[in-house]
């Protein structure tokens, strides 16, 4: 791809310096963590030491200052080493800070925003729940308003951070009889699971934000891939959560978190190219050092009909994701070309996780190589941030307004 078609010099930049953060400290320890499921604070400490936990978000809240598009170089640059690293990123980001940052009020981003920008602590989103998963409107998290505060109880499911986040951004119903428009948005606040693990590492925690009685992390999912990013359910039980903390207004949290969710999948659209093209890199490389019948097998035309497609495939979701960023970032409508995106780039990432599986042949299928674990790592990408199936019917819905206007 044409650097210089999405790219100014302060994104080259960016890049290289994720690039070399990631292959020197993340790349040497990605499989360990991936073994072990531990939550990986001493790299995340680093990233919020480089910037990388507020890519987007304005120096004056402790942001980097930076824009979209370094926001994705940033995920998939992380991305082609590590999934875990790149998802917690992603996650904190779009869906933990940027309903802050785009709904909340001045008060609330001067609050929360520098915690998070900074990585002093984590976010999170609480969205899915065990009956609301593809049906977001399905929520079933409520919140009674009662002496000038909001009574919240409900089970979200599959929540990136849960455990290790202390601010979170969850939706819960304020009015049953209105459907999707009686779904409101709140900020929560708690503290993370292992306080000694991030009183050691020093990050993670802040002492001085309101812990909400009633409101905790559940058990911690044990992932075919992701392994080192944490996914927990989150309890509400009789949580009493500040009339203030309202994100927005009454009855907008569907739609803000739609919103959010557009963003989100350019983010997971960055991730999934990530591993798609760290996957190839891996293979090409595996490619001109295996010998068989005497000779690397990346003389081999059957080899080199793999490589092609997969570099052909990885151009063509550059210019998916980058075009969808630089519409977001200007402002333009977005929603249709951030699925469309999503669902082309998290399929090439099995495909070509499968594929680098494929020429490494026996070695691929043994932890001793990472395509393994980024083949592992890829799976979730058809599914989070909505399925497959679903941006097709997002895709597909656009196609039929833009027919009928």
């Amino acid at each position: 791809m044409d650097d210089s078609l999405y790219f100014s010099e302060h994104h080259l930049a960016t890049r290289e310096m994720v690039r070399s953060f990631a292959e020197s400290e993340i790349a040497p320890i990605a499989a360990r963590y991936d073994a072990s499921g531990e939550f990986p604070w001493p790299t995340v400490k680093r990233m919020g030491e480089l910037g990388l936990l507020g890519v987007p978000w304005p120096e004056e809240y402790g942001g980097a200052g930076l824009d979209l598009i370094a926001y994705m170089i940033t995920i998939h640059e992380l991305a082609k080493v590590c999934a875990s690293h790149s998802i917690t990123v992603s996650a904190h980001t779009t869906l933990g800070t940027s309903p802050i940052m785009h709904f909340g009020t001045e008060d609330q981003k001067r609050k929360y925003v520098p915690l998070l920008a900074t990585g002093s602590v984590l976010g999170g989103f609480g969205l899915t729940e065990p009956g609301a998963g593809s049906d977001a409107g399905g929520t079933a998290t409520t919140a009674v308003r009662r002496n000038g505060h909001y009574v919240l109880n409900g089970t979200k499911r599959f929540i990136t951070h849960a455990g290790v986040g202390e601010i979170f951004v969850v939706t819960a119903v304020t009015d049953p009889g209105k459907g999707t428009k009686g779904i409101s948005s709140f900020i929560l606040t708690k503290d993370a699971v292992d306080l000694d693990r991030v009183r050691e590492v020093g990050v993670g925690h802040d002492a001085q934000l309101p812990k909400l009685k009633g409101f905790r992390a559940g058990k911690k999912e044990d992932k075919l891939g992701w392994r080192a990013s944490d996914t927990r359910e989150l309890i509400f039980e009789d949580v009493e959560v500040p009339a203030e903390n309202l994100l927005g207004l009454e009855g907008q949290g569907f739609v803000n978190f739609m919103r959010t969710l557009d963003a989100g999948r350019i983010g997971l659209a960055a991730l999934s190219l990530g591993l798609a093209e760290g996957s190839f890199e891996q293979a090409l490389r595996y490619s001109a050092v295996r010998k068989q019948f005497g000779q690397n097998i990346g003389s081999f035309q059957g080899i080199q009909f793999k490589l092609a497609d997969m570099a052909t495939q990885i151009e063509a979701g550059k210019h998916l994701m980058f075009h969808a960023a630089w519409l977001a970032q200007h402002n333009r409508p977005f929603s249709k070309e951030a699925a469309i995106a999503k669902l082309f780039c998290s399929e090439l990432a099995m495909k070509n996780t499968l594929e680098a599986i494929q020429i490494h042949g026996g070695y691929g299928y043994t932890k001793d190589y990472p395509v393994e674990r980024m083949m592992r790592d890829a799976k979730i990408c058809e599914i989070g941030e909505g399925t497959s199936e679903i941006q097709r019917l997002v895709i597909a819905r656009h196609l039929q307004r833009e027919l009928a206007d």
